[in-house]
This record gives C-alpha cells, sequence and structure tokens, in this order.
C-alpha cells in the first residue's frame, strides 16, 4: 500500500499571529532585569533630575520638566526596543532560533514578531514615563503630549532595528554588557541626557550624526516649539535602513548556516 505524504503547508501570514506575538512579549516582560531597565530606571531618573525643575520654564513658557520627561522617554523607548530586538542573540545560543527555522514559520514572520514585540516594550516604556511625569505635576498642552509620545515610540524603531543587528553580531553572553554602555553614551552625546546647548561646539556637530539625535529633536519639538528640519528627519530614516540592512545581512548569512 503507497502512503502519501502531504506538504507541510505554510501558515497565514508566514506564521505571525497574536498568539505567537503575546508569548514573546509576555516571555521579555517575565526578565525582571529588562523590566529594571526598560521601566524603572528611566523613572527614576525623572524623579531624581527632572522633578528638581518643577516651576522652571523654557524660553516659550513650555516646563523644564516635560523637556526632560519626553528626553527620558525617548532614552526609555529605545532601552526597550533595543533590547527586545537584541533577544535574537540569547535564542540563537540556545539553539532556538534553529529549532523554529525548522517550523513552518517563515523568516519574516519571525523578524516582524521580533520587532513588533520591541515596539511593543517600547510604547509601554513612553507611557510609564508620561504617567510617571503626569503625577509628579508636568503639565502640557495635549496635543505635546500625543505628538511627543507617538514620536518617541515610533522613532525607536530605529533601535529596533539595532538591537537585531547587534543580536546577529554580538555573543548572547555579551550582548547586553555590550549594549548598555553604548545606549548611555549615545543618550548623552545625543543630547538626551544634557541639553546640547551646554555641550561645546565640536560636540554639537558629531551629536547630529548619532542615531539618537533626530529622535530626541523630533519628540521634543512639539514642546520647544522649534521646526523639524529634512536633518533630524535624514538622520532618523538613514539609521534606520543602515541597522536593517545590516541585521537583514546578518540574518541572511546566521540562516545559511541550517
Amino acid at each position: 500500500m503507497t502512503t502519501y505524504v502531504g506538504e507541510r503547508r505554510t501558515p497565514r501570514m508566514g506564521g505571525l499571529n497574536f498568539t505567537y506575538l503575546s508569548l514573546e512579549i509576555r516571555r521579555i516582560l517575565r526578565n525582571r532585569r529588562t523590566l529594571f531597565f526598560i521601566l524603572i530606571m528611566p523613572a527614576a531618573f525623572f524623579l531624581l533630575f527632572g522633578l528638581p525643575q518643577k516651576g522652571q520654564h523654557l524660553d516659550n513658557g513650555q516646563p523644564v520638566a516635560g523637556y526632560i520627561m519626553i528626553s527620558l522617554a525617548v532614552y526609555g523607548a529605545m532601552v526597550a526596543t533595543t533590547s527586545g530586538g537584541a533577544g535574537v542573540a540569547v535564542e540563537r545560543a540556545q539553539g532556538w532560533s534553529r529549532q523554529l527555522r525548522l517550523t513552518p514559520l517563515r523568516p519574516s514572520a519571525y523578524i516582524a514578531t521580533k520587532v513588533l514585540s520591541a515596539m511593543t516594550l517600547g510604547l509601554a516604556a513612553v507611557i510609564v514615563e508620561f504617567v510617571v511625569g503626569g503625577v509628579a505635576g508636568v503639565r502640557m498642552p495635549m496635543h505635546v503630549w500625543v505628538l511627543a509620545g507617538l514620536a518617541a515610540w515610533i522613532g525607536s524603531l530605529v533601535f529596533a532595528a539595532f538591537g537585531l543587528f547587534i543580536g546577529y553580531l554580538v555573543p548572547a553572553e555579551n550582548v547586553m554588557q555590550f549594549l548598555g554602555p553604548i545606549l548611555a553614551i549615545l543618550a548623552m552625546f545625543g543630547g538626551l541626557f544634557v541639553p546640547l546647548e551646554v555641550l561645546p561646539h565640536a560636540f554639537q556637530e558629531i551629536a547630529k550624526w548619532t542615531p539618537v539625535y533626530g529622535i530626541g529633536t523630533i519628540a521634543r519639538s512639539p514642546l520647544t516649539g522649534d521646526s523639524v528640519t529634512m536633518t533630524e528627519v535624514v538622520n532618523v530614516i538613514a539609521w534606520t535602513v543602515a541597522f536593517s540592512l545590516g541585521a537583514a545581512r546578518l540574518f541572511k548569512r546566521d540562516t545559511a548556516r541550517v
């Protein structure tokens, strides 16, 4: 008797679905260290450095505490999305990503799930920072809250791509030790921890080439009233494309080993 083995069908959307995405998010949220750096540390920074500025105002009358809150929301989102994307390093070391590639799950669905879970974490980081700021007394027009929050969140896509790039580049045992100092340095010289105006001119020029500069400037523009220029827009787009292409190349090299 002849037995026919049917072809394994590719699931809809390559395997991308809400169940897989929710499991991925819950897996990340079980990591207490990740939650500390994403949700607690940026909020603590605001209470330490932003709250004492309550009552101070920018030249346009908007609160300085709001400026600091938005900057730290960008920082929280970039840390969240980077750590979410860099999780591929751990899965590669454990052999989990190799196992997934033996299933009908498409590589594109796997990467999309990583990006979506990272962006979900980034959104949570922005919301927590804004809630802490609002409870602490930051008062801004509603459109500033909405536009600044959206800019901080959507702009963090740059670092979701960055996390994937690093995740395929650096061994799992070194990924967090490698990323922590880099993100802190980028935040410092990108104008998130210290206003660029107080830095020497040379550092201000260097800052414009960092992947943090565009996001921070665009996110704060609804508060400061400054116009968004093509410099900031190109900065965000260029770094997103660069990290995405780098991650795609490394991913292709990684999957070629199977």
